[in-house]
């Protein structure tokens, strides 16, 4: 077992220490598709999943992958349901089909005119389907049945960074139940005001409220062509990287990135803090493309769980002591 984990983990001397082996992320990519191509075929036989939703089930074009990142560490002391976004070289959400429900700061109005305005690209104007802000999200959707109906009429769902923290109350569960059509956070404002190069708070009232309609289109296409991470006080995170009807080398570099992005940004310790990065479908065994040779970030780590060891023994035997 030593020399397998030994073998999975990549250490370089220049930069960071520890790094993806390209061989092996492509490696256990090709191995994963094969396997999942050759288990639909075995099972194309089989009833559908009664705990998917229909609409869900429309908008998937294929199954997807995933990669599992294990930390050492929770990675956040707490849940997060604003989901961070990773651009990765091949966009997930390519669909020109797919219909986008743009939720804004108030007043609506002035959004509705800039994706309405000839200098907002027509293609993507014609997929958001509904401009809506938060003063009307929380007049009409606020009953279940309203949220359901909104729900299934979209397939993506983006929120201004301003307003989307008040969404989980708004929205409830209809929406957070799960991640897969949780709102995706956009930048709607103009750029932040700069004095020598560095960026100065905006006063309150002062300029425009939101940014050149084609400031906002690449927003827009940014955010539905990225891979989003929900993070959550746990050891254990999940991030699709891409489908089991692409090529493994397509699939080998999201993971790459993604896997890169997610340790520089979210990991206590950077790569010290890894345990594991595994690649699975739904329904699949994880294959291993990165194995951790140490166990704990620190050395203080182990010399912590020993102590409380020896805490939890004293007190066993005292108790003992006591009862005899």
């Amino acid at each position: 077992m030593a020399t397998t984990t030994t073998a999975l983990t990549t250490k370089v001397e220049n930069g960071s220490p520890y790094q993806l082996s390209k061989e092996q992320t492509l490696k256990a990519s090709t191995a994963l598709l094969k396997h999942i191509k050759t288990t639909q075929k075995t099972d194309s036989g089989a009833k559908p999943s009664l705990l998917e939703d229909a609409d869900e089930e429309e908008v998937d074009e294929s199954t997807a992958v995933w990669l599992q990142l294990t930390t050492k560490k929770h990675i956040t002391d707490t849940k997060r349901l604003k989901p961070g976004k990773i651009a990765v070289p091949h966009p997930l959400n390519t669909s020109s089909t797919s219909t986008i429900c743009l939720i804004t700061a108030d007043p609506q109005r002035t959004y509705k005119d800039i994706v309405a305005s000839p200098a907002f690209p027509p293609a993507l104007a014609s997929r958001i389907t509904r401009v809506v802000g938060v003063s009307k999200l929380k007049a009409k959707w606020t009953q279940y049945e309203a949220q359901r109906k909104l729900y299934a009429e979209h397939d993506i769902f983006l929120a201004d960074d301003r307003v989307i923290t008040q969404l989980p109350r708004i929205l409830g569960k209809t929406f957070y139940h799960k991640a897969t059509k949780r709102p995706i956070p956009v930048n709607l404002q103009p750029p932040a005001p700069r004095t020598d190069g560095k960026r100065i708070a905006r006063a309150k009232g002062s300029g425009p409220q939101a940014a050149a309609p084609k400031q906002i289109a690449a927003e827009v296409e940014k955010a539905i062509q990225a891979t989003l991470v929900h993070l959550t006080p746990s050891t254990n995170t999940a991030v699709k990287v891409g489908y089991a009807s692409w090529n493994a080398e397509k699939v080998a570099e999201n993971v790459e990135v993604v896997a890169n992005a997610l340790i520089e940004r979210y990991v206590p310790k950077k790569w010290r803090g890894v345990k594991s990065m595994h690649i699975k479908g739904p329904e699949t065994a994880a294959l291993p493309i990165w194995l951790a040779d140490e166990l704990w970030v620190d050395e203080e780590d182990v010399l912590d769980e020993q102590a409380e060891g020896e805490v939890e023994k004293a007190k066993g035997g005292g108790h003992e002591g006591c009862g005899g």
